[in-house]
């Protein structure tokens, strides 16, 4: 894997012509977002710009703006543009941009607005210090207010050049996806992953199965949701057979959804493992293994291991769950403005503390089991994942979606209690359960409800569950 600092973060912009990026339906070349993302650089360093927010609609404006911070190395914080105005006053107020780049929403928080350039001739500007800050993603807050995730050009290029050897993502692919870029699937993987590597990037707008099918790619990127919905239209689904890969992350994808898709594409999707702090750091390779519930193996450069509650590491035997931690150099620098949270985040030993639960088998096959604060379950002595339980109930033809989560209780400490969106007797669903996994992983208590609370992001939100 080459250094990150031996080659420029958007080196392929320099590349011969060609389309780098559709998105909203238009087209921006190499040379035109070169041109004018150089220009809005060069306007940023010329004003004295630190850090700007940007509105990150999926249009031409806001690809130019993020690429004319990455060129001028002005931290770019990306704001989702259905932002609330909660979600918005505390981003502002935290991350405390100098203004706004590109499109602004409706309420811009009295910020100063600057536009991006027009096309102009292109400028040669000065490589960025790779060390300096990038990007400040914010976290889904789940448990609390939003951090913002400080994210080094050195770490994203680390993250991007890891994936590209195990995805073997060269400038002779064409990506579709059409995930938001206000995160790292779709913004770093799916933007700046290929301005680096040199291939074209198709934004579809929204992830839409007709979308999918109707656009001609090599790699597809997707969250489990995208994925249940395209295998729901068979015919759409087997459009996407001559793929060269389906990459699906985010939250976990259900195993009838990886069977399904393999069935009607001819090839399993890829599944990977990452966060906002770390990026992506664990992945099944293009040319390996592809087990369904399975995250795979660690990326080039990444270190991972378990430990249990008191630090101690655990044995990699496919069934000891433990804490996960992950190092490497794509990991981040620290949450803005909170040394403490980052102290809480960070061992002495430069690991990061994911806080998923996981198990790892002898081959060094990861399985993420789920949050350790919703996921993972704590019942009569028994430490259980509340992935493998919901896995099971999904095979069941009465549920259509399910998340478990531990509820307290005065005898076993925390009881399992599935939440169903389906239909059925619960005993049977109960009883499903007790017949293929321990007695001690079986639901309790089995709720119905209509639909399960997602974010953006097809995640699962259990708090609201409990």
């Amino acid at each position: 894997m080459r250094s990150p600092g031996a080659v420029p973060l958007l080196s392929s912009l320099t590349g011969p012509e060609r389309t780098a990026v559709t998105i909203d339906g238009a087209e921006l070349t190499r040379r035109e977002l070169l041109r004018r993302a150089t220009a809005t650089a060069a306007g940023l360093r010329d004003s004295g710009v630190r850090r700007v927010a940007v509105h990150a609609a999926p249009t031409p404006e806001t690809v130019i703006a993020l690429v004319g911070c990455l060129l001028s190395g002005t931290t770019a914080v990306p704001v989702p543009p259905d932002a609330g105005a909660s979600e918005l006053a505390h981003v502002l107020s935290d991350a405390e941009p100098d203004g706004w780049l590109g499109s602004v929403p409706p309420d811009p928080g009295g910020l100063p607005v600057r536009p991006v350039a027009a096309d102009a001739d292109p400028l040669a500007l000065p490589e960025p210090d790779p060390a300096g800050p990038a990007l400040i993603l914010y976290t889904s807050g789940t448990t609390g207010p939003p951090k913002g995730v400080v994210l080094s050009g050195a770490a994203l290029a680390a993250g991007i050049d890891a994936l590209t050897e195990a995805w073997q993502w060269t400038a002779d692919d064409t990506l579709v996806h059409g995930l938001p870029l206000f995160h790292v699937h779709g913004l770093v993987l799916g933007l700046f992953g290929p301005l680096r590597i040199g291939s074209p990037l198709v934004h579809t707008g929204r992830p839409t199965p007709e979308a999918y099918a109707s656009t001609a790619g090599t790699l597809y990127f997707g969250v489990p949701t995208v994925w249940s919905r395209i295998v729901a239209q068979p015919d759409l689904a087997r459009r996407l057979a001559k793929a060269r890969l389906l990459v699906s992350g985010s939250a976990p994808l259900p195993t009838q959804t990886f069977h399904r898709l393999a069935e009607l594409t001819g090839a399993p999707p890829v599944e990977r493992y990452g966060m906002s702090e770390t990026l992506i750091t664990i992945s099944t390779r293009a040319d390996g293994e592809r087990r369904p519930g399975w995250v795979g193996l660690p990326l080039p450069g990444v270190r991972t291991r378990l430990r249990d509650d008191a630090g101690r590491e655990l044995p990699h035997d496919g069934e000891t769950i433990g804490s996960l931690e992950v190092a490497g150099p794509m990991i981040f620098d620290g949450y803005l403005g909170r040394p403490d949270a980052t102290a809480a985040a960070i061992t002495d030993d430069g690991y990061v503390r994911t806080g998923d639960a996981a198990v790892i088998d002898a081959a060094g096959f990861h399985k993420i089991v789920g949050r350790e604060s919703t996921d993972l379950i704590k019942s009569g002595g028994y430490r259980i994942g509340a992935g493998e339980i919901e896995s099971c109930l999904r095979e069941h033809p009465a549920v259509a979606d399910v998340a478990v989560i531990g509820v307290p209780d005065d005898d076993l400490g925390q009881r399992i209690v599935a939440y169903v969106v389906g239909d059925g007797d619960p005993g049977e669903l109960i009883n499903h359960v007790g017949s293929r996994l321990a007695r001690h992983k079986r639901p309790r208590e089995v709720r119905f409800v209509p639909e399960l609370p997602r974010n953006a992001l097809g995640k699962v939100q259990k708090h609201l569950l409990a």
